[in-house]
């Protein structure tokens, strides 16, 4: 119950961060967000299993989308696609 509530507070959180209008601020907080969303993910998914982990990781995921985007182009194009569109 504990990782449930903790990754509803990370989520709030990481949505009152995106309301704010400022530019400069956005990825030092998305690196943040991470660190603690990747431990948060490990919580989930020892205490609900795989199912209530992959929920929390598309929420997360679809409030962090540029740095996933970012994330899959550099791992394309480390992997030899130089056509790293997506």
């Amino acid at each position: 119950m504990l990782s449930a509530l903790l990754t509803l507070c990370w989520l709030i959180l990481a949505n009152v961060i995106a309301m704010f209008p400022s530019r400069s601020h956005h990825w030092p907080a998305a690196y943040v967000l991470m660190s603690i969303g990747v431990p948060l993910l490990v919580l989930v998914y020892k205490e609900h299993g795989p199912g209530w982990a992959g929920l929390a990781l598309l929420g997360m995921v679809s409030i962090l989308r540029w740095p996933v985007r970012y994330f899959i182009r550099w791992v394309r194009r480390k992997l030899g696609n130089e056509e790293a569109g997506l």
